[in-house]
């Protein structure tokens, strides 16, 4: 038995085989270190979180190799903005280091975005054995009241458009039915005279 998976078998045991980490840790040092490796954003991207609600959508990465093969035991670091749309993690630090499972995964847990609306990109950096990769991943930050009022405003405006033109239609109408007549001025009223008639008294 060689030193490393001494070393591995070891560890494993000291940890317990019930723990993802140190299975994948195990696993990781009986692999051969790769030339290469990729970084792949699973889930996350473009996502949209509810500053009021403080819903995210908390990204996942994945870690491969050169032949796309995932990498266990990887350490990944999720950084957020200095300023700005960003956010803090559990302990209030903008900097969160994970190691990836054996499926060469890693999610970004306990993110908490800020009060402030507006996109925000997610530096994430992937390092395993010398080799290093790097990804963004991108989303924004949104207040729910400011959308809510925006959306009521659009509507408002809609219900006023459409009132405003069956309101024209209706001076058009009138007009059309006085013969051209403008609407603030009355049709002209024609009296005719006839013969008087002289009858009984009543």
């Amino acid at each position: 038995m060689t030193l490393r998976a001494f070393t591995s078998a070891l560890l494993t045991i000291l940890l317990g085989l019930e723990l993802p980490a140190a299975r994948a840790w195990a696993q990781a040092q009986e692999q051969p270190p790769p030339s290469k490796l990729n970084l792949i954003i699973v889930e996350g991207e473009g996502a949209i979180n509810n500053v009021k609600q403080r819903s995210v959508r908390e990204p996942i990465v994945q870690v491969e190799d050169e032949n796309h093969k995932p990498v266990a035991g990887a350490s990944v670091a999720f950084l957020l903005p200095g300023n700005g749309a960003s956010g803090s993690f559990a302990n209030g630090s903008r900097l969160l280091t994970v190691m990836t499972d054996q499926n060469g995964r890693a999610v970004m847990n306990g993110f908490k975005p800020n009060n402030v609306a507006g996109q925000l990109q997610i530096r994430v950096t992937a390092s395993y054995q010398g080799q290093t990769a790097t990804a963004v991943i991108t989303q924004t930050n949104v207040i729910a009241a400011a959308v809510a009022g925006g959306i009521a405003a659009g509507k408002l405006i809609a219900i006023l458009a459409v009132v405003g033109g069956a309101a024209a239609a209706g001076v058009a109408v009138a007009v059309t039915r006085n013969g051209g007549t403008s609407p603030g001025t009355p049709a002209p009223t024609v009296i005719s005279p006839g013969s008087p008639t002289v009858g009984p008294p009543r």
